[in-house]
């Protein structure tokens, strides 16, 4: 399972994660956005996705989201300060941190490691890799349009499950940790929400390391999420307007 999930993402996702007092009207690109090689009919369906999640300003409006990755993870974000909270499900460690300052604490079994402790870098450094790859598998129909991101129009195919999409290629340029990834994003013809996406390690390559579906939408707050993955689960998914006190501050 680590081998297959570990999937680092664009780094783009926490960039632009703070929200903006100011709520965007439509679906702008992300400053970055490669609108020049993204042909037009990619860039619809990727406004379509947004819409059909609950659109750009409610979005935007949604602060806290929290949730399980795979019975591994649990992560709590507040997309308008970048504080998170993982809490790993398999071991005793926790991390408080800021994704933006990468300033935080965190505690190993009953020892609390503070900011200024030699090992904070490298469990900071961890807990973005960490929280880059899992928030990636919840938001990913969100950042369609985000930083570094080609979108291109591939055509229309079917699902595993055997339902029509339209497809796009999503690859990257200058951004993240894997730049070389690909995603094959299936669009449903009908709903329009993303219900499957193919992953090649390398743009280049000919087939996809894996196939995943995206499946058990439901509406959380203002806008939709999915957590079925086949035969894995992002669980316990939550929108919250607010935190029990000390959720991102106290061990």
């Amino acid at each position: 399972m680590k081998n297959l999930f570990f999937v680092f993402t664009i780094l783009s996702l926490f960039a632009c994660s703070a929200s903006k007092n100011l709520l965007t009207k439509g679906n702008p690109p992300a400053a970055g956005f490669d609108t020049a090689n993204s042909d037009t009919k990619a860039i619809a369906i990727a406004d379509e996705v947004m819409e059909a999640m609950g659109g750009r300003q409610n979005y935007d409006k949604t602060r806290y989201i929290k949730f399980n990755f795979f019975g591994s993870r649990e992560h709590t974000w507040d997309k308008t300060t970048g504080d998170i909270r993982i809490d790993y499900v398999k071991e005793s460690r926790s991390i408080l941190m800021n994704i933006h300052t990468m300033k935080g604490k965190a505690m190993l079994g009953d020892t609390l490691i503070n900011a200024d402790h030699p090992r904070m870098g490298v469990l900071a450094q961890k807990g973005k890799a960490h929280w880059i790859n899992d928030a990636y598998w919840l938001v990913m129909p969100f950042k369609l349009k985000d930083s570094g991101v080609t979108l291109k129009y591939v055509g229309e195919d079917m699902t595993q499950a055997g339902a029509k999409a339209d497809v796009l290629a999503m690859t990257f340029k200058n951004v993240g940790v894997t730049p070389d990834n690909k995603y094959l994003v299936y669009v449903d013809k009908t709903s329009r929400l993303v219900t499957q996406w193919d992953f090649y390690t390398d743009a280049n390559d000919e087939k996809p390391r894996f196939q995943i579906p995206w499946e058990g939408y439901e509406q959380h707050g203002l806008i939709k999420l999915s957590g079925g993955r086949g035969k894995y689960a992002l669980t316990d998914i939550q929108v919250l307007e607010t935190l029990p006190k000390g959720t991102l501050t106290e061990l």
